[in-house]
This record gives C-alpha cells, sequence and structure tokens, in this order.
C-alpha cells in the first residue's frame, strides 16, 4: 500500500507541475501581484514529494519486497536505522530524495521573497518547474522507486555494508541540500538575467541562498571524507577519487561565486561572473549525477551503471545549458558600471585574483577527472589520474593563492595604499622563519615545501591577530579563512610527519622495528544481527614505551555476503593511530596495516570551522567591511 502511495504521489506531483507552469505564464502576462495559486500549488506538490519519500521509507521499514528497490537494497535482517538510510543509498531513491529537495527549496524560496518583483519570482518558480518535471519524468521512466516484482520475494539482496555506516547514511541528504540547493541559485539568476534585475539588491537576497548551499555542501564533502578515512581502510582524509571530485568542483565554483556576490552587493560589478558562476555550479552538481549514475566511473561510491539513464541525464544536462547560455547572451545586461577598471591595490582586485585561481583549481580538477573517460572512448586505452597528478599541478599555485587569501581582506574597497601595514611584514618574517626551522627539523625538500608552510602560516597568523585586534569586525570572514589556513597547515604536517607498517602476522607472532612493536595477541568472535566479526587484539609499543590496544575487524555480512574490514582508531589532538587486518588467501596469516596519522582531528575540526564562518555569515543582518 505505501509503495502505491508514493507512486501515485509522483503522478500528482507531475500533474501540479503542469499547472504551475500554466499559472506561472498567465501571471506573467495577466495579473500585477503575484498569483497565490502558484505558492498553493507548490505547497501540493512539496506535499506529494513528502508523501512519496515517506511511502519509500514506510516499504524499507515493513520490508516489502514487492517493492524492486526494497528488494535490491534491503534485508530482514537488516538494522532498523540502515533499512531508513537505505531508502536514499541507492539510486532510485537518491533521485527521490534530489525531487524533495527541489520542491522544498522553491517552496522556501517563494515564502522567504515576498518582497521581490513579481515578475522575478514568478520566473524563477518557472526555471526551477524545468527542472523538477525533468527530474519527475526521469524518475517516473527510468527510476521508479516503486516498480514492483511478482511473484514477491521472500527475502532482499542487501544492502552494500560499506554503505551501512552511520557517517554515510547521514551524507547524502546533507550533501543534496548543497548539490541540490544550487538549482534555486540557477533558477533565481536565470530570471534576474530576464527581467535584468542583477543588481546590489538581487546580491543581498540570493547570497542567503548560496551560503545554504555552501554550508550543507562543505558538511556533506566533510561527512563523505571521514566515511571513506575509517571505512575504506585507507586511512587517508582526500583521494582525489572522481566521484569526490565531482563534489569539489560545485564547492569550488560556489566558493567562488559568494566572493563574487560580495563585491556585486556592495558595488555593481562583476554581474557577468556571477550569472556564469551561478550557472556553472548547477552545471557541475548535474554532472556530477551524471558521471555517478551514467556507469561511466568505476567508484565504491557510484549508485548505477545503466548506459540509458546516463543518456537521458546529460540530454537533459545540455539541455539546460543550452536554455541558460540563451539566457545569458541574449538578455543578460552588462551594466556601465561593469566596465570600470579596478585599482591594482584593491579588496576587488584581490577578489578577482582568488577568482582565477580558483577556476584554475576547478580547471584542474575537471581535467583530472574527465580526462580518463575521453581517452578511453577515443582509444580505448584506460588510465587513472591519482594525488601526483594534483598535487604537481595544485601545489605551486596554492602559494600565491593564500598569500593573496591573507593580504586581501586588508584592502580597502576601491583604493588602497601600503600605509600602516607593517604588521604584515613582520607577521610574513615570522611565518618565514618558523617555516624554515619546521624543514630542517623534518628534513624534507627545502624550497617550495617552506614557501608553501609560509604562507600557510602567514594566513594562520593573520587571521589569528584579526580576531584580537578587529573583534566582531568581519567575523564571518575571519573565521572562514582561519579555518582554511588551519586546514592547509594540518594537512601539510599530516603528509610530512605520516609512518604506515605493514606486516603479515599469524596469531602469536610480533613484529618488531627499531620504533614500535606490534604483538597479535588473539582474536576473538562475536555475531550480531546482520554479520558475524571477526576481532583481533593487538598490543602497540613504541619508543617511549606506552602501550595501545587496537581492535580491527573483519565483518562476514550474511546479505549481501561480503567480507569487510573494520578499522579501529585511537584519536587524540595530535595523532590518530589506525589499524585495519584483512585474511591473506588460503594461509594463516593476517595482513596487518598500521599508521600514525598526525593532525587527522584538525583536519575534520577545520572544516566545521570554515562551514561555522559559513553559518555566522548566514545569520549577520548585514555583511561588514
Amino acid at each position: 500500500m505505501a509503495s502505491l502511495i508514493g507512486s501515485y504521489s509522483l503522478f500528482f506531483s507531475l500533474g501540479f507541475s503542469v499547472l504551475i507552469l500554466f499559472f506561472s505564464f498567465k501571471n506573467l502576462k495577466n495579473t500585477i501581484n503575484f498569483d497565490n495559486k502558484l505558492l498553493s500549488l507548490t505547497f501540493l506538490q512539496l506535499l506529494f514529494i513528502i508523501l512519496s519519500f515517506f511511502g519509500l521509507i514506510i516499504a524499507f521499514i515493513n520490508s516489502d519486497f514487492s517493492n524492486s528497490t526494497v528488494f535490491n537494497h534491503s534485508h530482514t535482517t537488516k538494522p532498523l536505522f540502515y533499512k531508513i538510510s537505505g531508502t536514499w543509498g541507492n539510486h532510485e531513491g537518491s533521485l527521490l530524495l534530489w525531487l524533495l529537495v527541489l520542491t522544498l527549496f522553491i517552496f522556501l524560496f517563494l515564502i522567504s521573497s515576498k518582497k521581490q518583483p513579481k515578475k522575478y519570482r514568478v520566473l524563477t518558480l518557472l526555471f526551477q518547474q524545468i527542472i523538477i518535471i525533468g527530474f519527475l519524468i526521469f524518475l517516473i521512466q527510468t527510476s521508479n522507486p516503486f516498480a514492483q516484482i511478482y511473484p514477491v520475494p521472500s527475502e532482499g539482496l542487501g544492502l552494500n555494508p560499506i554503505l551501512q555506516d552511520p557517517a554515510l547514511a547521514i551524507h547524502p541528504p546533507i550533501l543534496y541540500l548543497g548539490y541540490v540547493g544550487s538549482s534555486i541559485i540557477f533558477s533565481s539568476v536565470l530570471a534576474a538575467s530576464s527581467t535584468n534585475y542583477i543588481s546590489k539588491e538581487w546580491a543581498k537576497h540570493i547570497k542567503q541562498w548560496i551560503l545554504i548551499s555552501w554550508i550543507f555542501l562543505t558538511l556533506g564533502i566533510l561527512l563523505g571524507s571521514i566515511w571513506a578515512y575509517y571505512e575504506l581502510g585507507w586511512g587517508g582524509f582526500w583521494f582525489w577519487d572522481p566521484v569526490e571530485n565531482v563534489s569539489l568542483m560545485p564547492w569550488l565554483a560556489l566558493t567562488t561565486l559568494f566572493h563574487c556576490v560580495l563585491v556585486l552587493e556592495k558595488k555593481l560589478l562583476l554581474t557577468s561572473w556571477v550569472v556564469i558562476l551561478s550557472i556553472a555550479t548547477f552545471t557541475l552538481s548535474m554532472s556530477g549525477t551524471f558521471l555517478v549514475r551514467s556507469g561511466i566511473l568505476n567508484s565504491v561510491h557510484t549508485f548505477a551503471n545503466d548506459p540509458e539513464r546516463g543518456l537521458y541525464i546529460l540530454i537533459f544536462l545540455f539541455t539546460l545549458i543550452f536554455l541558460s547560455l540563451f539566457v545569458f547572451f541574449f538578455f543578460h545586461k552588462t551594466d556601465g558600471q561593469n566596465n570600470t577598471s579596478f585599482f591594482w591595490l584593491s579588496k576587488e582586485t584581490s577578489i578577482l585574483i582568488n577568482n582565477w585561481f580558483m577556476m584554475y583549481f576547478l580547471a584542474v580538477v575537471l581535467i583530472g577527472t574527465i580526462y580518463p573517460i575521453f581517452l578511453d572512448v577515443l582509444t580505448s586505452q584506460k588510465i587513472s589520474v591519482g594525488p601526483p597528478f594534483y598535487h604537481k599541478l595544485i601545489i605551486p599555485f596554492l602559494i600565491p593563492f593564500l598569500l593573496a587569501m591573507a593580504i586581501g581582506p586588508k584592502l580597502n574597497w576601491i583604493k588602497s595604499n601600503l600605509q600602516n601595514k607593517s604588521h604584515l611584514l613582520l607577521l610574513f618574517a615570522i611565518s618565514l622563519i618558523l617555516s624554515f626551522l619546521i624543514i630542517r627539523i623534518l628534513e624534507i625538500s627545502f624550497l617550495v615545501n617552506t614557501i608553501l608552510f609560509t604562507s600557510a602560516f602567514y594566513l594562520f597568523f593573520i587571521t589569528l591577530r584579526d580576531f584580537f585586534i578587529k573583534g566582531f569586525k568581519n567575523l564571518a570572514q575571519n573565521i572562514a579563512h582561519f579555518g582554511f589556513s588551519l586546514l592547509i597547515l594540518s594537512i601539510l604536517f599530516n603528509n610530512f610527519l605520516s609512518s604506515e607498517v605493514i606486516t603479515n602476522l599469524k596469531v602469536g607472532e610480533t613484529y618488531k622495528s627499531d620504533e614500535l612493536t606490534i604483538n597479535f595477541e588473539k582474536i576473538e568472535k562475536i555475531k550480531k544481527q546482520n554479520f558475524e566479526a571477526i576481532i583481533g587484539k593487538f598490543n602497540v609499543k613504541s619508543d617511549n614505551e606506552l602501550v595501545d590496544i587496537l581492535k580491527p575487524e573483519l565483518r562476514i555480512y550474511n546479505q549481501p555476503n561480503i567480507v569487510t574490514s573494520e578499522a579501529d582508531i585511537k584519536t587524540n589532538l595530535l595523532s590518530d593511530k589506525f589499524m585495519t587486518m584483512n585474511l591473506v588467501q588460503n594461509q594463516e596469516y593476517f595482513n596487518i596495516r598500521y599508521q600514525i596519522k598526525p593532525f587527522m582531528i584538525w583536519i575534520w575540526f577545520s572544516v566545521i570551522i570554515i562551514s561555522f564562518g559559513g553559518l555566522f555569515s548566514f545569520f549577520k543582518k548585514k555583511y561588514e567591511n
């Protein structure tokens, strides 16, 4: 019954979309005020999408295996929490979640934009409904989450065990609020361009929606990174996996867009940047949807392997791109003030410089992600682009980017001078000396690393100073920039100070080196609701005679029948001690991987600080100079 209600609710939602389009065109032509029928219809559409979504949740909770989505992604022994999260832990359910966020955002937009011009609101609704209709048709035609199976199976196939994790359960909804939230920015900028409403007032209005998307996208990426760190057993925070990259690319575009809107809010400048970045952010989000669901990418994160679905998304994506380019070239009017040249030493110039750096980083990630795909199509040659590619192309440009990020906020709008900036030179000298000492102690490559550490410390000290000197002035900006400097420093120390031991041990054996001793004391077996676990107990002794007890696991799931390796991690403020074990095939040995990962918790904490900076900016009534 729940599946039936959910299925019919989708068709009703599609009907409401058609009605909304009809009344939107009618409202544009005939009435002066915004037609409240449109708000009512949007609410009803949202209500039926919610009903459909809860119908799928109930089907999962009740293990309704007549529903093919439930059959393919659930099992009677699966814990209730993972039955519920399994609703969006698959292609069909995740698209239904997309639709829910799309309709929720446009409804909230209409409620919160009552002071905005009527034509602008109606056109935003109209453009958003085009996206909603495209996803509704896609869902109903190729990815129906309520497709039925007859005869009804007695048991389901289960959810991939590596997806049965609390962090990954809440990761998709938060990530989608960022991903799909960019749709309202896309619809809004097309509507504003069509009505020549790109202005300071519009910038103040849309800035809040940009911040909402940016905050959720940042937190969503963080949760995905934490999950990959402890669940996949790789012991790192970022692997430049293609699916990781498709979430990073819209984040880079959205961050750049936010800084452009801050300029537009002060002065009528960078309007073309704002329009293009708004379109690019949503286009990159849609491209990520295409790559994850087309079967083109091979990753543990991908949802589907269906070229038909990928073709539909690709056609729909190109339709939206052509629509947005048509609006941009034929309706967007560049204000005369946009032709005003920037003074070389001003806040506008620094933001523009940082924009170009961000676009360069975006281009590197984009090329690294799609180049292997095109090469495979053109030559049938398969290659993988790994961390060395990104590090070599990004790190040299990260240095001037950090310096510009440190100095830019100190400049004035329109025109600045270098008077009374002696503290900038003093902090740079302190950063350089400290970096030189660290590089000498670590005995690593001198030139590039010294400059990289210097630029990161420089941003760190400048933002730290501002907390004491400026207080609440520019607090949101200082928090976000301080968090970013802490992120870069934590990554650098993590990279240079990490250590790893990989060895094969039997129960009772001991690994010894100059630095540490690992004793494989015993194993024990326990049985849980949907898996059996083999738990190893290891005593790890380092030079200072401290003993850590680590208990990594091997889990054998009953449905599907898969073995996973679960890391045990001991965390403190200075480092993580990370251990995984895997059974060596046809032998009594276990493969043991032990890592010491310095400052891991500071990597996660720094991203939370960055997100908090955005949150603080969202709740401010006015952006401060």
